[in-house]
């Protein structure tokens, strides 16, 4: 069990109403963009509401890798923050090192279990145990288009590879970028997980992404998905090295290029730049993957804090991240959809209302797969050696598929 079981009862003191002390929670967080900002604002709101105060600890960059390498710093000196947004298996490497608080009384007050579909809920738990909080379910493999530029070039927007890769030709011609991007690494993985599931299907994906299946990750389909995923080097701008995927994303908002392969946070841009969706842009499923869903969840994780007003700061903020008011609104902000269930889908989108059909639909049908690039399948380790493979391979000229996948397996085999 948590070896800070000892929490316990006085985090389910903080959720009495004998408990109302003002405490502070230090929130470590890397949502920093314009969408991104907007939508942790109303957390720090209704925390406010509450009597407490909202320490901001906010760490610029989108995949998360600087934040991380902040809080571990910050933890290995005995001074982590109240909460920090941590994600998939990583709440299951900070609750083994025992710095997790338990939210287990807030959960059964609140009903958790029940409000929370078991993928979502089986990531906030540590040995049975809720250690985070989930404050949203994105998709991550879209598709974002500026509609004007494919009527511009006489084109389609694409729903597969072949028709990907003809559009690009043409939006070029026009002297169009085709594909706005950020060249990260973890923008680079987010891009190629998609290329992945587009070309070998949600079983190949899981087999080579979640299983670290060797003879999948040696297969002919992967040499097939890092071509297909090299090809799109060609339809991205000189200018991507270091780029920001907002700034990415204000390409396409801006007319400046025709797509984005991105999640949902992408929304929360085109919503800050008052763009309607279906009229000023438009969002469709990734390339030949319309019936999958690629999850990523955005989670708080509560450190162990010794003094009673943290503690019920903490679960204040837990208990406001799971209800209505909050799901709907930061994610209406943010892009996403809201991981509790049951939620009244009339302030959303046509863009929210087609991933929440998608959520529920892949669920049923086995194309529901966790998100490589963005933590939720593997370990750190793991997606530290896909990282390093994936982005030196699409910005090399010499290495060719073939010794990007046999690079790929042993990367992951020796980081087990």
């Amino acid at each position: 069990m948590l070896k800070i079981k000892a929490l316990v009862g006085a985090m389910a003191l903080a959720v009495s109403a004998a408990s109302v002390s003002a405490g502070e929670v230090e929130v470590l967080h890397y949502l920093t963009s314009s969408g991104e900002a907007a939508a942790v604002n109303v957390l720090k709101k209704e925390l406010e509401k509450e009597g407490h105060s909202w320490k901001d600890f906010a760490v610029a960059g989108g995949g998360g890798e600087t934040a991380m390498t902040v809080l571990k710093s910050r933890a290995v000196s005995g001074n982590p923050p109240a909460a920090a947004q941590i994600k998939g298996p990583s709440i299951q490497e900070w609750g083994e090192l025992g710095f997790l608080a338990s939210l287990d009384d807030v959960a059964k007050q609140g009903k958790w279990d029940s409000l929370l579909p078991p993928v979502v809920s089986d990531v906030m738990k540590y040995e049975g145990e809720y250690v985070a909080v989930p404050v949203n379910v994105h998709r991550v493999n879209w598709l974002w288009a500026n509609p004007e530029l494919f009527k511009q070039a006489g084109v389609a927007i694409p729903t597969t590879w072949d028709q990907f890769f003809d559009a690009a030709e043409k939006l070029q011609a026009k002297g169009i970028i085709p594909l706005a991007h950020g060249g990260q690494a973890w923008q680079d993985a987010t891009l190629f997980e998609a290329v992945a599931l587009g070309v070998g299907g949600s079983e190949f994906y899981n087999k080579a992404f979640h299983d670290l299946d060797q003879q999948t990750l040696k297969s002919n389909i992967m040499v097939k998905v890092f071509e297909t995923f090299k090809k799109t080097r060609k339809y991205i701008d000189a200018d991507a090295p270091g780029r920001d995927w907002n700034i990415a994303t204000s390409m396409v908002i801006n007319g400046q290029a025709a797509m984005q392969i991105m999640g949902d946070w992408a929304k929360g841009e085109f919503t800050a730049a008052g763009k309607n969706a279906g009229v000023d842009y438009v969002c469709l499923a990734a390339p030949d993957t319309s019936g999958a869903f690629t999850f990523n969840i955005d989670s708080f994780a509560m450190f162990a804090l010794s003094d009673d007003e943290g503690q019920a700061a903490q679960a204040d903020m837990a208990r406001l991240v799971m209800e209505p008011t909050f799901q709907e609104t930061f994610n209406l902000n943010k892009g996403s959809i809201p991981a509790r269930l049951g939620m009244d889908r009339s302030a959303f989108d046509s863009c929210a209302h087609a991933s929440m059909d998608a959520f529920v639909a892949s669920a049923q049908t086995g194309d529901l797969v966790p998100s490589m690039a963005h933590g939720m399948s593997t370990n750190s380790r793991a997606q530290g050696a896909i990282y390093d493979v994936v982005t030196n391979f699409y910005n090399s000229k010499n290495l060719s598929a073939k010794e990007a996948v046999d690079k790929m397996a042993r990367a992951i085999k020796a980081s087990l």
